[in-house]
């Protein structure tokens, strides 16, 4: 088991669907298939009662990515909203450690990842509805992917179109960008039904 969750550079994302619950909640694994944490929605009584009342793309949210031993490893959140908004993401002692700015055309949601002095460090891009995202680099230059298409062990795994894979290059070695990167890449799912 890896002691740092942001240590390795595949991920499966698998939603776990709640019908009697308001929350998001998703298991992930590694890429041989072990369980090394979750990512959870948090919400209080009362915004599950305005969930009822309001357009969730209204509304805050905090998402919280937990190791395996259920300990916070980052968390990303966003305050109330009447437009495009600034998502928060902060590593496991609440420390700000980037930002995330959305763009939305037409199912192709864009994702302008800034680390904590604002300086654009990736941008997530793609095709919603094929689910089929890039990573880049300030560059330009294609550092991961998020997909729904995976080979190997994990493909007898999951099945579901509910699960999802975020890869980094294994080369990609900036820490503190990474955690932000994957932190945003893992929690994609739960940023876009969240917006919409």
């Amino acid at each position: 088991m890896n002691t740092n969750f942001f240590d390795t550079n595949s991920y499966f994302i698998d939603e776990k669907v709640n019908f009697f619950q308001f929350e998001n909640s998703y298991k992930v694994f590694n890429d041989k298939g072990d369980q090394v944490g979750s990512v959870r929605q948090k919400l209080s009584t009362g915004q599950k009662a305005l969930r009822l009342l309001l357009n969730k793309a209204m509304l805050p949210f905090l998402l919280e990515i937990k190791n395996i031993d259920e300990r916070k490893e980052a968390s990303i959140s966003r305050g109330w909203t009447f437009w495009m908004s600034k998502i928060s993401i902060k590593d496991s002692n609440d420390m700000e450690i980037g930002t995330i700015q959305q763009k939305f055309k037409l199912f192709k949601p864009t994702f302008k990842i800034l680390d904590n002095t604002g300086v654009q460090i990736a941008e997530i891009g793609g095709d919603w509805k094929a689910w089929n995202f890039t990573i880049k680099d300030n560059a330009g230059t294609a550092i991961g992917s998020i997909s729904k298409k995976w080979a190997g062990a994990m493909q007898e795994i999951f099945t579901s179109a509910d699960k999802y894979n975020v890869t980094l290059n294994a080369d990609y070695s900036n820490k503190e960008n990474k955690m932000a990167i994957l932190a945003a890449a893992i929690t994609i799912d739960m940023v876009l039904k969240e917006s919409k």
